[in-house]
Order: C-alpha cells, then structure tokens, then sequence
C-alpha cells in the first residue's frame, strides 16, 4: 500500500509540474477589469464548496485567477461579462487572490470560513450601538477572524452589478453600527466553530417583503400580483396625490396645527420656567423609573413634550474630569442639559432618531463634586413616545474610559417627570390619524423588487452558507399573503445563488404592543403563524422564536443576544450538524379528551418547563369558534387545556396575541412556538 501511495504522488506531481508552466506562460489580456464590491481585502470565501469569481471587462479579453495554489483562467464574452469557479478550499488563510489581465488587481488578508447574509427591516438594521449592554460588547468585539460588510440603502429598477462597501475586521469601531442579530450569530458560530466567520449585512428598516422579492415572482403569482398592481397604480396616482398632499401640509402649516410625521414643536416653556436649571424644586413633580413610555406615564395616548429631571451625586474624584451621559435610544427628540446647560439633543436630522442610542459629553468645566442634575425634555410627534433603551445603558461615567466599568453612576432609578405639552389629539395628524402616509413615488424603498435589485442580484453568487431574516412588521397587515411572499422570496433569492445548500434562519416577529386580557384576533400572530408555516414547509428553513423578549412599548427590543444565540442554536444543529437543541416546544397534535384537550409537542428536550407559577397564554374555544382564556396543566410530555365554561371543546390557541402573557419553555429554556389547531394545515 505504501508503494501504491508513493507512486500515485510521483504522478500527481509530475501532473501538477506539467499544468504550472502553462500558466506561468500564459499571458492575460483583458482591460478595464470590474469586480463586484463584495471582493475587497479582508474578505472571507465560504469553505469547502465552488468558489464563483465574477466581473466585468473588455468583451474576448483573457483573465487568470490565482488563490490557494490555484490558477484558473477564463475568456470575457461579447457581453464584457466573466465569471470562473475556483476548486473547494478548507477553511484557514490568509491568503492574496489576484485577478490578472493586462494590470493586476490583488486582494490581501483574505480567509476561507462560514459566510451568511444577514438581511431583513428595521431589527436587522439595529446596531450593536443600540443593543442590551452595547458598551461592554462594542469593548469586547475583538475579533481578526470575524469579517463584515454591510451593503448601502439603493433603491433599483434594474438589478445592479455592484454597491458601495468594504469587508472590515470585527473590531470595536467596526462592530458599533453593524447588525446587532447579525453580529451576535455570527459570534456565537466562531467561538463555536473556530474557523473564520464573515457577514454580509444587507438590510433596510420598514421595508416590505416584496420589496426583496424578484419582479417575475410577484407578477407571475396570482396572490402577489395585486401588490405590484397597486404600486403600479400609486406611480399613476403619484403626481395628483402629491399636490393634494403639499396642499394639505401647508394648510395645517398656515392654521398652526401640527404637522404630519415631524409636528411643530412651538417654544420651551420648561426652559422658561428654569426646569433645566439645579435650584429649580421639583417636588411637586410625580416620579417614575426609566426606561419608560410617555403613554405609560400618562395612562393615555399622548404625545408633546415631557420634561424629566434626576439629581445625583458627583464624587470628588470625578471634580473636573469630562464625562458621558448615555440615555439609550428616545423617541422622536431630545434636548438634555446638565446643571442647567444644555450637553446635546437628537432632531429629525440625526437617520432613526427615534431609536438613535443617545450619548452625550458632559464638559468638565460643569463637573463639580456634590448635587448635580440632568435634566431631559422628550418631544414626541406622534405614537409611542419617550425612553426606549435598555435599563443598563442609562448611565453616566468618566470619558476616558472606554466604558463604565464599575465606576459609573445607573441612571434608570427615580426620575421626576412634568409634562410640559399635550398636543391636542384632536390636531395630532400622521398615518392613521386623518392624513395618509405621504404617498410613494418612484425610488420609494417599498418599491416591489427594488431591494432585491440593488442590495441582494449584487451581492450573487458569492458563496455563501445562508441567510438570516428579521422581517414581517411592515408585512403584518397581510399576513395572510406573507405564507405565499416569504417562501417566493426565498425561492427568488435560492435561484440566484444556484448553489447546492443555502439555509435559511427566520427570526419570528417579538412580541409587541399592549397586552390585552381577553382573547382576540391579531395579524402579528398570524403573521407569525406564517413564518412558522415557511420554516416547517421549506427545506433547510428554520425559525428562532422571540415571543418572549420583545418590549411591548418598543417595536425595536434591544435584547438582540438572544435572536442571535437562537439563530445560532438552529443553525448549529441543522447546518453543521451538532447534537443540541435548537427549537422550544412546537405544536404536534391535539387530542379532545371529554371536557378537555390534550396538546403534544415535539422539541421538548428533557421536558416541558413553566417560567413561573402557572402555565398562561392558552385559549381555548367551543364550535362557536368564541375563545376564551383557558386553564392549562402540564401532564407529562403533553399539555391538558381545558375551562369550566366550555363542555365541548373543539380548538385551541397558545401565544396568539400581539404581546401575549405566555411561560411555556422547554428543559433548554427555549419558548414554545405560538399556534392555533383552528386553522394549521401543512401546505
């Protein structure tokens, strides 16, 4: 056998010493070389399958491609278009890929790993900045082996050859406005891999689904046809509504009353009134903890202007060092003062501001030892409105410190609030409230297809192992349509990539809005049942579930650790294939039993789990198809639903709600997915 293997190596070099000289003597000669902007240095390649390099030049010029011992060649055609296949490489680097034609274009610093695509609305966008304890983890992000590239916001028509973006080594100034989901994900699969990891971050808050989905598939499909006709007809409608639109906003700028989406914020009477100032008394004012909603505070809907005050204790050792007030993310403005000066504020300049992280730099010439106060006034347009951070990120520490270690002042506590201004609701205007949304013209980012073609066709076929998906807010009031939209979007997206696996992660809408007592009906839990649908009905899909920490006041939740360790979990188990697990309980059968209805489940791990008390969230109804709120006992591996008011039961619902009360878990501590037995069916 030695000799065997010793002469099938003498042939195999002779081979290889036969091919080298032909491409030594070979002699490229295309011109005018293009590559897509998703080969830059630092860039990571995925591991172990085909590797396409593609691009532009002069059409019938030749190129040559050199990576990892590796020399392929390839002719541009009449169109100027090449592409080339480079063999399957294991994961390590660096490396340097040239691309010779008549001049030499050289990456440097380029590994071969795991590579996914991070995608999706306004979660996915999230930063790290704005995340649950940004400061330690934007400290901690360390990592030369974690690479990241992020895709600019275009809107095309056509599908675009490249974009604007380089890959950039995971680092603290890297990592602070990248994709929080997609970071944590992509750090859990390192520390769990130890193999380069890198991460292409494409995504675009608010935006629809079908705004990432091809033309052909939304024209050719009977239940998504209608979306391209009605933004057909809003592109008819544009200039006649656009004028009525203009009309009224100068209308209600001329009466004084508010305006749509950025109100009229008229005086600072708290200013004033000395509010800002330190001997100001706020005894008077009531008292609350932040973070906090003004529409809590005040029991109703309200939006205007709210004044909040703190007063604390500087200590010596901090007498004339600059300082830095984090507030975590308010909604819409803010202006913040420090005894009495003003530090910073947030407008409608400043992209996301209702979510922007607010950190503002206390000069040391105001930092004395002894009582200090900050104070904030909120201005809020309209919807929610107020703090919307994370309680740790309210906190006030020295400059110097690349965070707050154990020496920073929390903030969260015992804040004295006034309201200033109630906008009269009867002036308030905005969507929903007596003006429609402004209406959408060419280069709107809801366009059908628009993103597809100027932030993913880019970014294809670059090898990739998959994507995740934090999407469905903007698609919840048709999410009936979504269970034909979200799997024809990943089919568009799986046709351009034409590789052999491309998996596919769908974080399920968070939990959101007010908790309601009595059962209802609710598009976001039907749009999560059609999430669930996609991820059980598609191969190689899978579903990371959030129904337990989302903010029921925040559409954005700054828990994003847990998305991205759930995201992980799933990926580990179904793409790499280790032995963990990665789902919580999931609806099986039902089993009516008397008065009562058993449900079994699988991904139960070593047992269902209640977090707290009593089992909550499950309803249940009789042939009237009325729900009420059930009782529920755990009995084994199974659930018993059933309640008193109800003989024959012939349904039940668990979780199904916009912000459902629900404590159903595996032994791993993973949520139990929503669903209903009324209306479930496999596609």
């Amino acid at each position: 056998m030695k000799n065997y293997n010793l002469i099938y190596s003498c042939v195999f070099a002779i081979f290889i010493i036969a091919i080298i000289p032909s491409c030594k003597n070979y002699t490229p000669t295309a011109e005018n070389i293009e590559l897509t902007a998703v080969f830059s240095n630092h860039m990571v390649l995925q591991r172990d399958t085909k590797i396409p390099v593609w691009g532009k030049a002069t059409p019938d010029g030749t190129i040559l491609v050199n990576f990892a011992d590796q020399s392929k060649k390839v002719t541009v055609d009449k169109k100027g278009e090449w592409k080339l296949y480079l063999d399957p490489v294991k994961a390590g680097g660096p490396f340097v890929m040239e691309i010779i034609g008549k001049d030499t274009i050289a990456f440097d610093d380029v590994l071969v790993g795991e590579v996914w695509l991070c995608s999706g609305q306004s979660n996915m966008e999230f930063t790290v900045q704005k995340s649950h304890n940004s400061e330690k983890e934007i400290s901690n992000a360390k990592y030369d082996n974690i690479r990241l590239i992020s895709v600019n916001r275009k809107v095309s028509y056509t599908t675009e050859f490249s974009f604007n973006g380089e890959w950039e080594l995971c680092s603290p100034q890297s990592v602070r406005e990248f994709s929080a989901v997609g970071y944590f994900f992509g750090r859990d699969l390192y520390k769990n891999l130890n193999i380069p990891i890198g991460l292409i971050h494409s995504s675009w808050g608010g935006t629809p689904a079908e705004a990432w989905t091809s033309k052909n598939s939304l024209e050719t499909n009977p239940i998504l046809l209608p979306i391209v006709e009605k933004y057909n007809q809003d592109l008819k409608d544009y200039n006649v509504n656009i004028v009525k639109y203009n009309k009224l906003v100068e209308e209600i700028e001329k009466n004084g009353t508010s305006l749509p989406i950025f109100q009229k914020d008229t005086g600072n009477e708290g200013l004033k009134n000395n509010w800002a100032k330190t001997n100001f008394s706020d005894k008077n004012w009531k008292v609350c903890d932040l973070p906090n909603t003004l529409e809590n505070l005040a029991k109703k809907d309200i939006d205007g202007a709210v004044w909040f005050r703190k007063t604390i204790d500087i200590p010596n050792s901090w007498q004339g060092k600059e300082l830095i007030l984090s507030l975590g993310s308010i909604d819409d403005f803010d202006i913040t003062y420090f005894n009495g000066i003003e530090i910073g504020s947030t407008g409608k300049e400043t992209p996301s501001y209702w979510s922007y992280s607010r950190k503002y730099i206390v000069p040391a010439s105001l930092v004395k030892s002894g009582k200090a106060v900050i104070a904030v006034r909120v201005f809020d347009n309209y919807g929610g409105g107020g703090f919307t951070g994370h309680t740790s990120q309210l906190k006030l520490f020295i400059k110097s410190e690349d965070t707050p270690g154990s020496d920073f002042i929390a903030l969260a506590d015992n804040w004295k609030y006034k309201i200033e201004k109630a906008l009269d609701p009867a002036l308030i205007l905005g969507p929903g409230r007596g003006l429609p949304s402004k209406p959408i013209g060419k280069g709107h980012p809801h366009t059908p297809a628009g993103l597809y073609n100027g932030m993913i066709f880019p970014l294809a076929p670059y090898a990739i192992k998959g994507a995740i998906w934090y999407q469905g807010e903007a698609n919840a009031e048709r999410a009936y349509q979504y269970r034909t939209l979200l799997p024809a979007m990943i089919n568009d997206w799986r046709k351009l990539w034409n590789q052999d696996e491309f998996y596919f992660g769908i974080v399920q809408l968070a939990n959101y809005k007010p908790t309601k007592d009595i059962p209802a009906e609710s598009d976001w839990a039907e749009l999560r049942e059609a999430q669930t649908m996609t991820a059980e009905n598609i191969d190689n899909c899978g579903l990371a579930v959030a129904i337990d920490i989302g903010q029921g006041n925040n559409i954005h939740p700054t828990n994003k650790q847990d998305v991205g360790k759930r995201l992980f979990l799933w990926a580990l188990a179904k793409c790499y294939n280790k032995d963990v697990v990665y789902s919580g309980p999931a609806f099986k059968e039902m089993t009516i039993e008397g008065n009562k209805i058993k449900i079994s489940f699988s991904h139960i791990a070593d047992g269902l789990k209640i977090n707290g008390d009593e089992l909550e969230g499950f309803a249940i109804s009789g042939k009237d198809k009325k729900y009420i709120t059930a009782k529920a006992r755990v009995e084994g591996d199974n659930i018993i639903v059933w309640s008193e008011l109800i003989a024959n039961p012939v349904a039940v619902r668990y979780a199904w709600a916009d912000n459902p009360r629900c404590n159903l878990y595996n032994s791993a501590d993973l949520p139990a997915v929503p669903f209903r037995t009324d209306k479930w069916k496999k596609n």
